[in-house]
């Protein structure tokens, strides 16, 4: 599995409830585009739209040798293909409050290319700010974790 993009600030931003694995409907061009590893997912987010999910906002960089054949709209919205089942599942759960879809992160799995999407509930300043407390408490741990050893040879 060669991961191509992920979306760092999703679980900054959003608490992660549950994570599917869907395929996306891409051109050729954007497929070899992929393989250069030029795309991301930054702004990117999911939209329901009569039973289908099609991720938005993404910039896959156009292929510099596709020519003519190349589409010109390089944050064009994709489709994403789930079973039937996990899309009503979906569908059920953003349609709760306070649900919404993130990709998180893209990738190939054999030759095809796969995107993470996860159902997310979005975080409050406060529960942000704990988790940047959190982080620089580790960061802090690791410090003198590695000062200790150091000293002690």
């Amino acid at each position: 599995m060669k991961v191509i993009a992920v979306n760092k600030s999703a679980s900054f931003e959003y608490f992660i409830q549950e994570k599917y694995e869907a395929g996306i409907v891409l051109e050729g061009a954007e497929v070899k585009s992929l393989r250069a590893g030029k795309a991301s997912l930054g702004e990117s987010f999911c939209e329901i739209r009569s039973g289908e999910i099609f991720l938005k906002n993404m910039h896959i960089a156009l292929y510099d040798k596709s020519g003519a054949f190349s589409t010109r709209d390089s944050r064009k919205e994709r489709k994403l293909l789930l079973h039937r089942e996990e899309i009503a599942k979906i569908v059920g759960k953003v349609n709760e409050k306070g649900f919404t879809l993130i990709p998180l992160k893209l990738y190939f799995k054999d030759a095809l290319v796969k995107a993470e999407i996860a159902l997310c509930k979005g975080k409050h300043t406060y529960d942000k700010k704990q988790a940047l407390a959190d982080r620089d408490r580790k960061r802090e741990m690791d410090r003198a974790a590695k000062e200790f050893s150091s000293s002690n040879r």
